[in-house]
Formats: structure tokens, C-alpha cells, sequence
């Protein structure tokens, strides 16, 4: 039997395949299983942070930690191959544990893992052909909206950025050429919400075959499940929150139609861009301890946003009772997230805000244990041309905050420091404030 790699063409080679190898497609290309729970699916259902942890594995000396099958090809039992796994391009049993145990808590049926978020938006891309038209947001992070300038110069793809907040604004250009309506909330550096069930609902009304896909980086499956909201594709950059370390690159996409999730292995196994097993090890790792940094992350973060909302700066943070969208935001997700920015009102003072920081990393990217700033305009969205980012309402003066696990009390007096050194509040015996009142 050809390896998946190898792949043969024609109705009786398919037929021959099916035979042999149950694990095909409908073109005939083999697949490894497709990801069960990894832990019983009979019996009790456990909490998230109880799932996040508890794994089983069939390893045959029982270890507690999965093993790394770091090697590239496997051996097989007869000439015509298989075995579960003959090339780990195509399949390696570490990669395969992750991925089950991450369809467990994703609420999804399949879960793919790739070698980081933007490749796992690749992906998604590659399911769409040339004429087809997708509908994305106007705060979009800057890779994201770099591949789909990208598809759409180079692969004929039509691209539609409007105000994902209003979900009305999204219907108005929904149509059955829609193919895909790509989502993020809270949107980066914006924090802006979008309202998932009801755009899906528009999405999958104007076309029953358009995929709904939301990255749900800034959240993680912690504190939301997109699926669960009438989302088709949900994908993250496993780099974030799930990883937490900053020690390696991944990405995640996870499924519950078993035929979409098909489509999407072929061009991870055609491309080769599927997680190394010593990644794959490192972020199962990674994702066991999830909820007690998420937690102490989200902790420090309200306490962060608070301290600067309380000083006359504006803070975009969905656990402030002042974000616009803080009741549809909670309506959907179990928690704010560790993410937030503020504004300054001049682009010279957050430059020497962030420059003056020290336990703060400058440095792009969230979702690590350590403390992250950054102005978006000048780092993470500086591909976004700046007549782009003008006509999206993008301050060029907003500060992103990425929380860590720190002591908040030291978070607060290394951030208070920057702010009296770079003098952006006016200091009295009263305490100080903001040079540029919000309200300005």
C-alpha cells in the first residue's frame, strides 16, 4: 500500500486504499485515526481545569508523561506498509496525543496542530478558491491581515474589512459568494467584541456553506468555545496562552464536521507543516498548566486596568464595567482575558512610557508568563500601512499591555515609575493623573 505521503490517483487505486487502510479520504489520501477524547468518553465528564490535566495514554511502560517519538519514520510490518504511522510528516503518535487531548477541550471533534498560528490560518486559507469572498474585521492582527492582502493580490480571493462589532455592518455585505467570515474577539489591540452566535447565524443564512472561523487566541479554550457559538473553525496560536512559555511555536486548528477536518489535514500532510514531536510534547506540557496562569494572569490584568482607568487614562479592557461590550462579552466568555490597552493621546509619550518600563518586556506576541509591552503601530501591526491603520481608527499612541504572572503590586509601581518618568501624569500631593485626560 502507498505511504499518505506517496498518495496514487484513480477510482480503483481510491478503492484499493479504502480496502486496506480504513483511514482515507474522499480522494483516497490516507489519514492517521481521527482524534478521540483522550480521556473516556464513558462516565463522568470533568471540569475544564480537571481535563486540562487528566490525559490517558497507551504507552507501554505507563509513563505519566507522554514519550517524545522523536524520529521520523516508522518501521512496517509487511511491504505494503499499513501501520498506523509510517512518516512523521504525515503522523507521530506525540503529535497525536496532543491533538486528542486538545479536541477534548476545545469541545471539538478533531483537532490539528501545525507549526504556528499563522500557518494554521494558512491552512484554513487553502480552502478557499479564487472568486470566493470573505468577510473579516477592521481591527485585524497584523499577520493575519498581511496573508489575506497576500490571497487576495495573488490568489484572486475578495476580501471585505468592516466593523465586526456591528453585526448588521457584516450582513450588509454577506452574500452566497461568502465563503468564509473570519473572526477575532476580543479583537488586537482594540479589544473590541464581536458577537459570535449572531454573525454565524447571518453567515451560515446568507450561505449554508460558508465557514465561520475564529481565532481564539486572545481567550483560549479556558474562557471560550467558539464551536459551541455556531463557529465551523476555530484556530489558535498555540505560541499564546496554551503554550504560556514563549519556548516554542505552534498553532491549532480544531473542528467538529469530521469531513472539513479531512480537508484540512490534506494540506498540513502535502505541506509538512505539522507540529514536531518535541513541540507537540512541549505544548501538551504547556496546556496542563493553563488555568492556574490564566488565572493569575486575568487577576493582575483587572487590577492593572483599574489602576490606569483610575488615573484619567482610557483603558480598553472587557473586565471594566466602562467597555461598551462588557455585557456581550461576558455573555459569551468566562472570563476577560489578560490582554488591554490604553491610550496617551500623544505617540512621543507612549514611546518613552514603554521605553521607561522594566519589568515590562517590550517585545510582541501575549499570553507568556512574563509581562509584555508594546505600541501595536510600530511592532505587531506595523504592517498595516499607516493611511490603513488611520482609516481604522487605530491610535498610533495605544499601549498594549500583556499581563504575566507576576506580583501585581510590582507590575503596578514598575508601571506607575514609567509613567512619572516618561511624564505622562501630573503628580501632586494628592497622588497624580493623566496629563491627557480620557475625557480629552
Amino acid at each position: 500500500m502507498s505511504s499518505p505521503s506517496s498518495g496514487q490517483s484513480g477510482p480503483s487505486s481510491a478503492s484499493a486504499l479504502k480496502k486496506a487502510f480504513p483511514h482515507v479520504d474522499l480522494d483516497g489520501h490516507n489519514l492517521p485515526p481521527s482524534p478521540a477524547p483522550s480521556s473516556p468518553n464513558a462516565g463522568r465528564r470533568y471540569a475544564l481545569a480537571t481535563e486540562l490535566v487528566y490525559t490517558e495514554g497507551s504507552d507501554q511502560y505507563n509513563a505519566s508523561s507522554v514519550p517524545i517519538y522523536q524520529t521520523a519514520t516508522f518501521k512496517q510490518t509487511s511491504g505494503s506498509g499499513g501501520a498506523e504511522y509510517d512518516y512523521t510528516r504525515s503522523g507521530n503518535p506525540t503529535r497525536t496525543h496532543l491533538e486528542r487531548h486538545l479536541a477534548k477541550i476545545m469541545s471539538a471533534q478533531r483537532a490539528l496542530v501545525v507549526s504556528s498560528g499563522m500557518a494554521a490560518l494558512d491552512v484554513i486559507m487553502r480552502l478557499l478558491r479564487p472568486g470566493d469572498e470573505v468577510v473579516t474585521g477592521d481591527d485585524l492582527y497584523g499577520g493575519s491581515n498581511r496573508l489575506l492582502t497576500y490571497l487576495k493580490t495573488h490568489g484572486g480571493i475578495v476580501v471585505h474589512h468592516v466593523d465586526t462589532t456591528t453585526p448588521e455592518k457584516v450582513q450588509a455585505v454577506l452574500n452566497p459568494k461568502t465563503a468564509m467570515v473570519l473572526l477575532e474577539t476580543p479583537t488586537n489591540p482594540l479589544i473590541k467584541i464581536v458577537d459570535i452566535p449572531k454573525i454565524a447565524a447571518f453567515a451560515h443564512e446568507a450561505n449554508p456553506n460558508c465557514l465561520v472561523t475564529v481565532d481564539n487566541t486572545m481567550m483560549s479554550p479556558l474562557l471560550l468555545n467558539p464551536l459551541e457559538l455556531g463557529a465551523d473553525i476555530v484556530y489558535e496560536s498555540g505560541t499564546k496562552y496554551l503554550s504560556g512559555h514563549h519556548d516554542l511555536m505552534a498553532g491549532v486548528i480544531a473542528v467538529n464536521d469530521p469531513t472539513l477536518g479531512e480537508r484540512l489535514y490534506f494540506p498540513i500532510n502535502a505541506s509538512g507543516c505539522g507540529l514536531s514531536p518535541f513541540d507537540s510534547w512541549l505544548l501538551m506540557r504547556g496546556v496542563k498548566t493553563l488555568k492556574v496562569r490564566m488565572d493569575q494572569q486575568q487577576a493582575n490584568a483587572q487590577r492593572i486596568a483599574e489602576f490606569l482607568e483610575s488615573h484619567g487614562f482610557k483603558v480598553r479592557y472587557p473586565g471594566l464595567r466602562s467597555h461598551p461590550q462588557y455585557e456581550l462579552h461576558h455573555s459569551m466568555a468566562r472570563g476577560a482575558g489578560a490582554v488591554l490597552s490604553f491610550e496617551t493621546g500623544d505617540i512621543s509619550l507612549s514611546e518613552r512610557i514603554v521605553e521607561s518600563a522594566k519589568l515590562w518586556a517590550i517585545s510582541v506576541s501575549f499570553g507568556c508568563v512574563n509581562s509584555l509591552i508594546s505600541m501595536p503601530c510600530r511592532m505587531s501591526h506595523a504592517s498595516i500601512d499607516a493611511k490603513t491603520r488611520k482609516e481604522r481608527a487605530m491610535p498610533e499612541d495605544i499601549i498594549r499591555l500583556c499581563v504575566g504572572i507576576e506580583d501585581a503590586d510590582d507590575l503596578i509601581d514598575d508601571l506607575r515609575r514609567a509613567l512619572v518618568q516618561a511624564g505622562a501624569v501630573n503628580v501632586s500631593l494628592d497622588g497624580f493623573q493623566a496629563v491627557r485626560p480620557a475625557s480629552d
